[in-house]
């Protein structure tokens, strides 16, 4: 009790009864308050020569600062100085990795050799550290992660066209260990502007972090789960495509985020303050306006330090990312498609048909494609990639992929085309014949055999026979003319040969010009 300042209603109790001449042993029986402590207070009331009078009408923070007042903190001395001075150094070297308190101070102690020893090192370091971050708990590596979320607050663009005010959301990435920032006005939050967004972090910082740790975002994160949470696909291939590995901050911790929710808060404060009087009308020029303070914040120095953080980006973290490869990422779509019997499958948006290995005719695969290419895939395995050729009708094949010389395999062979067209007639058996011949790969002119000899059954031979003779007299192989005839019905008409000479003229060059 003696050690403890007492309440101050007790020490106007006791002040009062030893006015009233009232001894120790009573006044401590009157007011519970040991005798060695009203002693105490007894001597420091004579010392300070303060009359009951005045002392009454004190309230009772006055009384206690008479009496408890404010120790006097001495200077430290020359040598705790130097060791407080080394630390901010200290700090920024410790999120290189493999650097320890250890080799700190010993690089210290080669430099002041009357310095602390390493307790001593370590318990000032301690003190420095929780009075310069009293909340923070993290440690950050340098090149370790970066944190990416969106703000809550929202800027706006006018469309001129109609005057309309746009919402935008602003998206935010942050390196843990430099605390360098990237800032950006996004269209919104779906998949291809987030990935965009994180894309523009990564070449704005020059390299790319071990780790990636997004809020739950839907574009990052389908499910959360403490454990093993599932991961949008596409963002799992981004951070992939980066060698980074994603790490999805936990679900009400908001401390695994803690950098990114304090940067927005800043953000506020040093960006969104200085565009609020001022209207944009696109994307592209709200950025170079956020794009300019985001500079002039990543150069001002850290509140209680003489360094920014792009000179701590550049000296620690910079030199630790990892490189950015040569090609950006493309977003990849997914689709479910049966392998045909010409060994191809096709992409629908495109109309195109591209090979796959003729082992998996007639099995399900998964296509993935993006816009520079397609890559096919049966049971986790990747079985055909090709560049993405954007034509209607046309093949893309592999020779490797084809089974000419594997024919037993499948039903679908030039033979069994050609003896089902020479069934019905030799004309289009013949016809047949030229269809396979003009592709490059037998297969890829199953598909028109069949819908060729598909007309038979639906027309009749004779029609189909005077519709292959008429094309085969154009000299045109493919489907779409054997359909143009029957629909348009010219195969009811004989085909008429041309006996008009052609005109003698001085622009048209002769058929000798060409020999």
């Amino acid at each position: 009790m003696a050690n403890k300042n007492i309440d101050m209603s007790k020490l106007r109790q006791i002040i009062k009864l030893y006015c009233w001449k009232q001894g120790s042993r009573t006044i401590r029986d009157a007011t519970g308050v040991s005798r060695c402590t009203v002693q105490k207070y007894i001597a420091q009331f004579q010392r300070l020569k303060v009359p009951w009078d005045e002392l009454s009408k004190l309230n009772d923070q006055e009384l206690e600062t008479l009496f408890h007042p404010d120790p006097v903190t001495p200077d430290p001395p020359e040598r705790q100085k130097e060791l407080y001075a080394f630390f901010p150094y200290a700090e920024k070297r410790l999120k290189q990795p493999g650097m320890t308190l250890q080799l700190l101070w010993k690089e210290y102690s080669l430099k002041h050799l009357d310095g602390f020893q390493s307790t001593g090192f370590y318990k000032h370091f301690k003190r420095w550290k929780g009075q310069s971050h009293p909340s923070m708990r993290m440690k950050h590596k340098a090149g370790d992660k970066m944190y990416i979320d969106f703000t809550g607050k929202k800027l706006h663009i006018i469309d001129t066209s109609t005057g309309e005010v746009i919402a935008v959301e602003v998206f935010i990435a942050i390196l843990g260990a430099s605390q360098l920032t990237y800032v950006e006005a996004t269209g919104g939050q779906d998949m291809t502007d987030f990935i965009l967004a994180c894309e523009n972090a990564l070449h704005f910082f020059g390299g790319a972090t071990a780790a990636v740790v997004p809020d739950n975002l839907k574009s990052a994160v389908i499910k959360s789960n403490r454990y093993e949470p599932h991961l949008n696909e596409n963002f799992e291939a981004f951070a992939d495509h980066y060698g980074m590995t994603v790490l999805p901050a936990r679900a009400y911790k908001p401390k695994d985020k803690a950098l990114v929710e304090g940067m927005v808060k800043i953000i506020y404060n040093r960006i969104y303050t200085n565009l609020h009087e001022q209207e944009f009308t696109s994307l592209p020029e709200i950025n170079e306006a956020i794009w300019k303070h985001l500079e002039a914040h990543n150069q001002t120095n850290f509140q209680g330090r003489p360094y920014s953080r792009r000179e701590q980006f550049d000296e620690m973290e910079k030199q630790l990312l990892q490189p950015l490869p040569p090609m950006r990422f493309e977003m990849r779509e997914q689709v479910i498609v049966t392998v045909m019997k010409n060994g191809h499958v096709c992409l629908n948006r495109d109309k195109h048909y591209y090979s796959v290995p003729y082992q998996n005719i007639g099995k399900k695969v998964k296509l993935l494609y993006s816009k520079s290419r397609i890559e096919i895939f049966y049971k986790y395995e990747l079985i055909g990639s090709h560049e993405r050729v954007k034509g209607l009708g046309i093949y893309t094949t592999d020779p490797a992929h084809m089974a000419s010389y594997h024919q037993h395999l499948t039903d679908w062979n030039p033979v069994r085309f050609m003896e089902e067209a020479h069934k019905i007639h030799s004309d289009v058996g013949s016809y047949i014949e030229q269809v396979i011949l003009k592709k490059p790969h037998p297969e890829q002119a199953y598909k028109s055999c069949q819908g060729i000899l598909s007309f038979a059954k639906r027309l009749g031979n004779e029609r189909l026979i005077r519709a292959c003779q008429r094309a085969h007299q154009c000299g045109v192989y493919q489907y779409r003319i054997i359909e143009s005839i029957l629909v348009r019905n010219l195969d009811q008409y004989d085909i008429e040969e041309d006996t008009h000479p052609m005109p003698k003229h001085d622009n048209i060059r002769g058929e000798d010009y060409y020999k």
